[in-house]
């Protein structure tokens, strides 16, 4: 029998049918899900469900065409394979021109079922790699920093969208530089708020004695200076999103006001009786971490517990650098847009620091190194990143920026070890088989290294 892989969501009210399935399976290399009802598959089954489902037609309550309905309403790219007896074959091939990837009748035998999901499961497999890609080519053309396939962003971004629609104040925890406003923006902009103002406050970068003004607001006459009204930025942002960076910096006097507002969702402007509701959602963002009173100061506990209905951490670049190549990739090429110059080459200088560099100002820090590269700068001032005339163009998409940096990597590391294999293997850190998938995606025979041999470039396959 052949092996497979992936997912399997497994339904069927059979119990030692569905015991047994689930060996066939198992021994056939795939993770099963079992479920002996139709209504327990759909709790395991999302957009982001990464496998196929196999169900029987005939079972008590939710059958197997009605979970086939309620599958594609989740997603209709999620294959659905259906096990029929000999009378439920006329519904079967209905349901094929419904959508339903294949169907087996019974009996059948292993192989037939184990070969069906090998090429549903590629076929999914195919469908979840496309939607990354778009998400982030998509992040890219917004010139957003949130892209990146390390499991840690990727959940961060399915979360984003899970709660972009929800009135929950939102925590976002991280160093500087790793993009907690964009977090906020996306939040927003995803989210059914969109149409309202995002606004924006830094609480460390104005002075006390206007930062309660610019939250808050005034009537004229309030206190002397105020000749007109001012509306506050968070009565402003009522329907929309608050978003206030750095509130660990924020004065604790204001601290108990904003505390108050986000109890009532109201508030009172300086020199008013009036109490005006709002329709508010806040995303508060901290370097620290507030739930530590050594590092939260004079940071109240309680305002703390009530901004953390959820809270979300952006890792630092270092703790993702797999993303590195995508990010540097996507921002030397906004970069060469922005300055009308050709894609840089990547030297065996860039690359080192690449590699090395930790990266204490994280996406921001890398953007702004991208930038030196873009103009011909390296780590250093001593260090010349060239424009090379066999670079890609300013115009490249996402994946091809990706490749051509990714593939220069390779060549590099085969230079610097003299074509050895297993050196580059160990500079790069990838797994073996996925550094001869990339030999062969890019063209680059390791030989051609070897006695201080370099190379014609290589053909870059997208």
């Amino acid at each position: 029998m052949t092996q497979g892989s992936g997912r399997v969501a497994l339904v069927d009210d059979d119990a030692d049918l569905l015991h047994a399935t689930t060996q066939l399976l198992e021994l056939a290399g795939f993770t099963v899900v079992a479920r002996d009802a139709a209504e327990a598959a759909l709790a395991v089954v999302d957009r982001d469900f990464d496998g196929v489902v196999v169900s029987d037609i005939r079972m008590p309550g939710m059958n197997g065409l009605q979970l086939f309905d309620r599958i594609k309403a989740i997603d209709p790219d999620i294959p659905v394979i259906l096990v029929t007896g000999h009378g439920d074959v006329d519904l079967a091939v209905a349901a094929l021109k419904d959508g339903v990837y294949d169907f087996i009748p019974k009996p059948y035998a292993g192989d037939r079922l184990v070969e069906a999901l090998k090429r549903a499961s590629e076929k999914r497999r195919l469908v979840m790699e496309n939607r990354r890609l778009r998400e982030a080519a998509a992040l890219a053309a917004d010139g957003l920093p949130l892209i990146g396939e390390a499991p840690a962003i990727r959940r961060l971004r399915e979360t984003l969208r899970q709660i972009a629609d929800m009135d929950v104040d939102v925590l976002v925890e991280g160093e500087t530089g790793t993009g907690k406003e964009v977090v906020a923006d996306l939040l927003h902009r995803w989210g059914r708020r969109r149409a309202k103002p995002f606004v924006a406050l830094n609480c460390g970068a104005l002075p006390e004695t206007v930062i309660e003004s610019e939250l808050f607001g005034h009537e004229a006459g309030a206190f002397t200076g105020a000749q007109r009204r001012r509306i506050g930025r968070v009565e402003h942002s009522s329907g929309g999103t608050l978003f206030l960076d750095e509130i660990e910096s924020m004065p604790p006097a204001l601290q108990v006001k904003l505390l108050r507002v986000l109890e009532t969702r109201s508030l009172t402007p300086l020199g008013s009786n009036e109490i005006r509701r709002l329709d508010l959602r806040v995303v508060a963002a901290t370097k620290v971490d507030l739930s530590r009173p050594d590092q939260r100061g004079d940071f109240r506990e309680d305002l703390y517990f009530r901004l953390n209905v959820v809270t979300l951490r952006i890792p630092p670049l270092r703790e993702r650098r797999g993303d590195i190549p995508m990010l540097f990739g996507h921002f030397l090429g906004k970069a060469a847009q922005r300055f009308s110059r050709p894609v840089a080459k990547v030297n065996a200088a860039v690359s080192d620091h690449l590699q090395s560099h930790a990266w204490p100002g994280n996406v921001r820090e890398l953007a702004h190194f991208a930038d030196r590269v873009a103009l011909g700068l390296g780590p250093d001032d001593e260090t010349r990143a060239v424009p090379s005339q066999s670079s890609e163009p300013a115009t490249a998409s996402l994946p091809e920026r990706v490749g051509h940096y990714e593939a220069q990597l390779i060549r590099d590391a085969l230079r610097d070890h003299g074509g050895d294999v297993r050196g580059a293997i160990d500079a790069l850190g990838v797994p073996r088989k996925t550094f001869y998938d990339k030999l062969k995606r890019y063209g680059i025979a390791a030989s051609e290294f070897r006695n201080g041999g370099d190379p014609h470039p290589v053909r870059e396959q997208t």
